[in-house]
């Protein structure tokens, strides 16, 4: 079973009429879905929907938004509305599954719901954010960026992919005057990158080879584009012209592998995957080609990301039922999971919804909470999961009144007691001017930072961010900001440029 956290506050930004709440219920039409060939093969091969997806006992009662009632075995109930929630519904809904999503607040997203801070925006402008931006997809991250580039989006070819950006540096900012780490982060080194092209091709079982590569340029499989001159003449042109006599922008990758195997340029002992962290800028999707990783959203979360994830699923008839609470263990009985037993978030409404399949995309310490002796006793892994800890962050947004881009790309604060990260957000939202969209017009920038430690005493107060107010969590995470980044003797965080910041817990 799979995990998501619990929203935050705020309207739900989805269209009128396609959501449902406890108070008022109501049957949804449902528009015709064609998902990529991939899919439909899945589809109509009845293959397994998603992780965490629990036979039932007998064909659902669950209310679906399908046009046309589902083949039985195809209704899926599934709980929670969170990242993790939304994304196994998308994956449901495209391969054909009736899904209905009971979620606990009167909105989608989890922790990657967005807010803005109230009546802060004048003269036609957007509120400011007020969610803690840092929002981003590291190198080992695989299926959001796929699930992202399923998400159209109009005018993106890649969908909601499209609107993230690339940091290309990061900073590692020491206290106490030592010098800070500061360095680029480019991607795949050039030469280990083309070297581990040819072991992901001959790896790869043939279906892979003639689909996929087959289809693929040499050029775009090895991406040249993204290199440097002498890595597209020698490894690009050079290769295609050598052995197949023909473009590598328009070269097929099958010939050329197989070219340089039977060379014997193959190289020896390299692993498929890079060991230890990915490296920074990119990300191996599920079918093996290597994407660019794009961390950073280049428009607000709610528009850009957050936004498009809740509409996509929506868009293939999924139901969503907000304002839903667990009410106790999940139904138990003959050895299948025959119910849910859920109520409206007041108490109210208390009723057991069926379904054929069920997923549980619940924070882990709501889904353990769920899960019976009977249950238990079924699968004792589940206990597992008791085991797990989980542990607080808070995010303030402090908006600026002059572009203060540290650095383009993440800021961690070392051994910063409340281990303090950040990152400058004006800076990837490359279509938005921050002033003339944002607030009151004085804005220019917005630093997001952010908390993860909440068990260490900070530098202001003496206190952990557990005891803290508002306020002095506010206070305290600009003060160890400006320690860890200024310490070095350039003032690039003054007090006399923020304007601001609101506190965002998680």
């Amino acid at each position: 079973m799979k995990g998501s956290g619990l929203p935050a506050s705020g309207a739900p930004p989805y269209p009128p009429g396609l959501i449902t709440t406890e108070h008022a219920q109501r049957s949804q039409g449902l528009a015709g879905h064609v998902g990529t060939s991939r899919r439909r093969f899945l589809t109509a091969a009845g293959g397994t929907a998603a992780a965490g997806v629990a036979a039932a006992a007998a064909p659902g009662t669950a209310s679906t938004a399908a046009a046309a009632t589902p083949a039985a075995d195809r209704r899926v109930a599934v709980l929670g509305g969170g990242v993790s929630g939304l994304s196994a519904a998308h994956e449901l809904a495209e391969r054909g599954y009736a899904v209905t999503v009971h979620e606990y607040h009167d909105h989608l997203g989890g922790k990657a719901h967005s807010m803005d801070v109230p009546d802060t925006g004048t003269g036609g402008r957007r509120p400011l954010p007020g969610e803690h931006g840092f929002r981003f997809f590291p190198g080992f991250c695989r299926n959001p960026p796929d699930t992202m580039c399923r998400i159209p989006v109009p005018g993106n070819a890649n969908g909601v992919h499209d609107n993230l950006r690339s940091g290309t540096e990061a900073l590692f900012a020491h206290g106490s005057g030592r010098p800070d780490l500061h360095f680029p982060c480019d991607g795949s080194p050039p030469r280990p990158y083309f070297a581990d092209r040819l072991p992901v091709h001959l790896t790869s079982c043939d279906a892979r080879r003639e689909d996929q590569w087959e289809k693929t340029a040499w050029w775009d499989f090895i991406r040249a584009g993204e290199m440097s001159r002498e890595y597209q003449v020698l490894l690009g042109i050079g290769q295609t012209r050598n052995l197949v006599a023909t473009r590598a922008e328009i070269a097929s990758t099958l010939p050329q592998a197989l070219g340089l195997a039977r060379a014997g340029r193959c190289p020896h002992r390299r692993p498929r995957h890079h060991r230890g962290p990915a490296p920074v800028g990119s990300a191996r999707p599920r079918h093996g080609r290597r994407r660019r990783h794009r961390p950073c959203p280049q428009r607000p979360h709610r528009r850009g990301v957050d936004r498009p994830l809740g509409e996509a699923p929506v868009s293939l008839g999924v139901e969503f039922v907000l304002g839903t609470q667990v009410r106790e263990e999940v139904v138990y009985e003959g050895g299948r999971v025959s119910g849910i037993r859920l109520s409206a978030r007041d108490g109210g409404h208390e009723r057991t919804t069926t379904a054929d399949r069920y997923v549980s995309a619940l924070p882990v310490e709501h889904a353990r909470a769920t899960w019976g002796r009977a249950l238990r006793a079924a699968d004792p892994r589940l206990g597992r999961c008791d085991a797990l800890r989980t542990d607080w962050m808070t995010g303030v947004p402090f908006c600026l009144r002059t572009p203060t881009p540290v650095v383009h790309g993440h800021i961690n604060c070392l051994d910063s007691p409340w281990a303090v990260a950040g990152i400058g957000q004006a800076q990837f939202w490359d279509v938005r001017d921050f002033a003339r969209d944002y607030g009151d017009g004085q804005a220019h920038d917005c630093l997001s930072a952010i908390g993860s430690e909440w068990g260490k005493p900070g530098i202001l107060y003496g206190k952990t961010a557990r005891a803290c107010t508002k306020e002095e969590t506010v206070a305290e995470l600009w003060a160890q900001l400006k320690d860890w980044v200024n310490d070095s003797g350039r003032a690039r965080l003054r007090d006399e440029d923020r304007l601001g910041g609101s506190w965002t817990p998680r």
